[in-house]
Order: C-alpha cells, then sequence, then structure tokens
C-alpha cells in the first residue's frame, strides 16, 4: 500500500490512502443525473480494481483497459470492453515464471501509431520494478523492458508517443533519489532517464509523479507531481527531451494539493485537477480544485469542490467535442462515492452524475470520448454483485448526446506521412480531406481508414464524407513543414 511521501512501500492496493485523510467528506447532497448506463461489471476472474486508466479506444473500435489486480493471477490484466459493455479478458500478468512479464498494471494503455497498444505495469520484470510492453488487441504481448530501478520503478501512468518509436512516461519511484522520473523508451525497449526527481534538497524539485505528460504546443512536455515541492504538495513542472526542467509552480494548499491527473491544454494554458486543497471546508484539506496554469507557472483557481458536487478528482481532464470539460471525482456527490462532471472553461461545473455504489463508486481514472460521442470510463469498485468487499469494478458510459465524430492517429505530420483515421460509421467513405485539401484513402473497416497527407495540406479539420453526413476530426490535425 502507498502511503504519504516519506512512508512509501513498493508494491499495489487501494491506492486511495495515498491522499490521506484529506479525502474525508463531511457533506454530500443530491446531484442531477445525465444519460448514465451501467455498462458491466468486472468479476474478478476477468479483473479488478481499474485504478490510474482512462479506457482507449483501438483501431477495432473497441475500448481497451487495465485493472490493477484480478485476472488469472490476481495481479492485473488487460481487457477489451465494447461500446456496448462486453468485457473480455485479452492477457492476465504473471503468466509468465517469476511475474517477468510484469504484474500490477496501473497507468492504461496508449494507442501506438502502429496500432499496437502500450502501456506498463507497477512491478514484476526480472528485478521487480516494473515493465514497458506492447500489446495487441488480440492479446498477444511482448514485454519491452524491465526497469532496474535507477532508470526508473513503479511506473503509474500511461506512456504518451512522441514519435513512431519514442515514447515518454514517468515512475513513482526510481532514478538517482528514488523519488521517480521522466524517462523515454524507443519502441525496441531502450530506456533512457531524461530527470530523477528529489534532484534538489527536501524534493523542492517535486516526487513522485503518478500521471502522464502532455506535450504542449510549444514542444515541451508539461507534468505534475502530488508530492515535493515547498509546501509538500505537489508541483507543475515542464521538461524538453534533452532534460531540461523547469519547476513553474508550488501548490500550497489554498490553491489546490497533490496533483494526481494529466494537465490538458486549452489555449496557450493547461488546465488541471488538485484532489485537495481549495477554499471549500467540507472536506478535511480541502475537496479539491480545478485550475489554470499559463506556461510561466502562473495558477489560477477555476472552480473549489465542495462535495456536493463531488471531491478529490483524482483524474485530469478531457474535453469534449462540444467544447467544454469532463472530468470524474473520486469521493463526493449524493452519495458519497464519486461523481461525472461537467466544466466550462472558465471553471463553471455541472454535476453529471453520482455514484450510489450498485452502479459503480470511487472513479479513480478519467474519461474517455468514443468516436460515436459518448463518454466511457471505469470505476475502482462497486456494482450488485458479489466480488470485492465494495466490488470489483464497473464500466459506464454518459451520453452528451454529442455527435460522432473521427479522431486521427496520430494528430500531426509531414506532408507524406501515413495517418490512421478511428471513427465509429466509416464504410462507404467517398472523400477524405485535410483542411479542405483532398487525400487519397483506404477504408480498411467501419472503424478505421488508412490515408496519407496530402501535398498542399494546412493545419486544420479532417473530413470524412460518409453516405450517412460529413465527420469531422475532435482536434485540429497539425502538418508540420
Amino acid at each position: 500500500m502507498i502511503s504519504l511521501r516519506g512512508g512509501a512501500e513498493r508494491g499495489t492496493g487501494r491506492l486511495v490512502s495515498a491522499i490521506g485523510g484529506i479525502l474525508m467528506l463531511l457533506a454530500a447532497s443530491a446531484a442531477s443525473a445525465q444519460v448514465f448506463t451501467s455498462l458491466a461489471e468486472l468479476n474478478g476472474t476477468d479483473g479488478s480494481d481499474p485504478y490510474y486508466m482512462s479506457l482507449v479506444q483501438a483501431r477495432d473500435g473497441n475500448l481497451y483497459g487495465t485493472t490493477q489486480s484480478g485476472g488469472a493471477n490476481g495481479v492485473g490484466s488487460v481487457f477489451r470492453l465494447t461500446p456496448s459493455g462486453t468485457v473480455t479478458t485479452i492477457y492476465s500478468f504473471c503468466s509468465l515464471a517469476s511475474c517477468t512479464d510484469g504484474a500490477y498494471p496501473l497507468g492504461g494503455l496508449v494507442l501506438g501509431i502502429d496500432g499496437n497498444l502500450y502501456g506498463t505495469t507497477a512491478e514484476g520484470g526480472t528485478s521487480n520494478y516494473g515493465t514497458v510492453f506492447k500489446i495487441s488487441t488480440t492479446g498477444t504481448l511482448k514485454t519491452l523492458h524491465s526497469f532496474i530501478s535507477t532508470d526508473a520503478a513503479a511506473p503509474y501512468s500511461a506512456l504518451i508517443q512522441v514519435t513512431s518509436a519514442i515514447f515518454l512516461g514517468t515512475s513513482y519511484e526510481g532514478g538517482a533519489a528514488n523519488g521517480g522520473t521522466v524517462y523515454e523508451v524507443t519502441s525496441s525497449g531502450k530506456v533512457t532517464t531524461i530527470y530523477s526527481f528529489c534532484a534538489q534538497p527536501r524534493c523542492t524539485d517535486g516526487a513522485d509523479p503518478v500521471e502522464a505528460l502532455v506535450r504542449g504546443s510549444d514542444g515541451n512536455f508539461y507534468g505534475t507531481t502530488p508530492f515535493g515541492g515547498t509546501s509538500n504538495l505537489g508541483t507543475i513542472f515542464k521538461i524538453s527531451t534533452k532534460g531540461v526542467f523547469t519547476k513553474l509552480h508550488d501548490f500550497s494548499s489554498t490553491d489546490g494539493a497533490q496533483v494526481w491527473g494529466t494537465l490538458i491544454q486549452s489555449g496557450s494554458s493547461f488546465l488541471g485537477t488538485t484532489a485537495a486543497g481549495g477554499s471549500s471546508s467540507a472536506c478535511s484539506g480541502g475537496c479539491g480544485t480545478i485550475f489554470k496554469v499559463t506556461t510561466a507557472g502562473v495558477v489560477t483557481t477555476l472552480h473549489s469542490f465542495d462535495s456536493l458536487d463531488g471531491a478529490s478528482p483524482v483524474a485530469g481532464l478531457i474535453q469534449g467535442t462540444d467544447g467544454n470539460f469532463y472530468g470524474t471525482t473520486l469521493l463526493g456527490g449524493s452519495s458519497g462515492d464519486g461523481t461525472i462532471f461537467q466544466s466550462t472553461a472558465a471553471g463553471s461545473v455541472t454535476s453529471l452524475h453520482s455514484f450510489a455504489g450498485t452502479d459503480g463508486e470511487e472513479p479513480f481514472g478519467g474519461l474517455v470520448q468514443d468516436t460515436n460521442g459518448t463518454f466511457y470510463g471505469m470505476t475502482t469498485g462497486g456494482g450488485v454483485t458479489s466480488c470485492l468487499p465494495s466490488g470489483c469494478g464497473t464500466a459506464f458510459s454518459e451520453s452528451m448526446g454529442l455527435a460522432a465524430f473521427i479522431r486521427t492517429v496520430p494528430a500531426s505530420g509531414t506532408v507524406g506521412s501515413a495517418v490512421t483515421i478511428l471513427g465509429s460509421n466509416l464504410k462507404g467513405a467517398t472523400s477524405v480531406s485535410f483542411n479542405g485539401t483532398a487525400a487519397t484513402f483506404t477504408v480498411v473497416s467501419a472503424f478505421q481508414i488508412k490515408t496519407t497527407v496530402p501535398t498542399g495540406a494546412t493545419t486544420g479539420k479532417v473530413q470524412v464524407v460518409t453516405p450517412s453526413g460529413t465527420l469531422t476530426s475532435n482536434v485540429n490535425f497539425s502538418v508540420v513543414k
């Protein structure tokens, strides 16, 4: 079980304790519900307790995720979730002797440009410090790297793909001072430590990063730590691929505390959440915040949760195709079991759903918007069947009535580079264009189109014309010169 910095032990469990007593709720009330559907329950044998991870949509139109425990060997699994709610385990960890294939995958998966899924485990591998792996959607797993502590240990975050052959990640432990790292890993498994946290006295540069980095439009990478900094309440930082590290902000409780979620860029700034702190007295230590931070490190608190609208937003935000931001809170709401919420860019929050135990509880991870327009997520516990004392977790969807769209993988590229377009109803497509410039393409399936960036293309939206209408990408595709 991981506890507050200074008493950490390698291992997994219900990581809620890492946030400590600041998550105790003192109040809750009813919250308005939207079109919420409880899709499936995990039963232990197919996995249990999905934690930091958010689901990811793959080329086959299904969603994929990881559980930190359960599966055939009790130490986690990779599973497939159809949009209608069918769960299938495609891999159970510790299938090899001494768990050399890894154990306890906490951070979820990322869809690679090659169509494979990439992820990490917090333990296992040849030295039991965790692994990096790739897995096909049919369940063929290859361990790419076993961490050795000096390069990284206990990675809890998802990877992000930087180029076709390079990923970046963070680790909770390991590195020169055992305060966690930012590391680079190639698709062949070569790991390079870019930065070791706790390089400064009393870890004033931050400690124990647990979430993925985000690449800013300026080319730098931005991230957070839940611990360290001048008040030991977490930091915001930026870092270049060459390891040039800049601390941008130290949290001090009134402006938030303990950032567990990934940042998201909004215009020239970033939005994020803190699991504690803020102005509300409804929770011991504060109920958490939504904040904005500039690239210069100026933080503005946009919203302080009050337990009625949720408490402890552990996961980061995602931006929906309507321009609003969506997220989950670990606790709070009408039953104290967590919420789904919507926020404007200015921080006006609407609670969309309060979990009540039977439909799930404690959504530790974030949301993903499927190309069918609906949001999907997982809870770490709850459900109506007997599993763990509090349930093994559930899958759910939240519909806001948003239209279908397309997503490009990658989201940027040079003229002539290959691009995969993901969607939900692509059969019969008659044209593909990049910001109005027509492209050649091949329809692979109802969920996938292969294309290349055409000559003359400029940065802007990608559009696909199908018999049922025109589908537009959720973000601009950046044409790199």
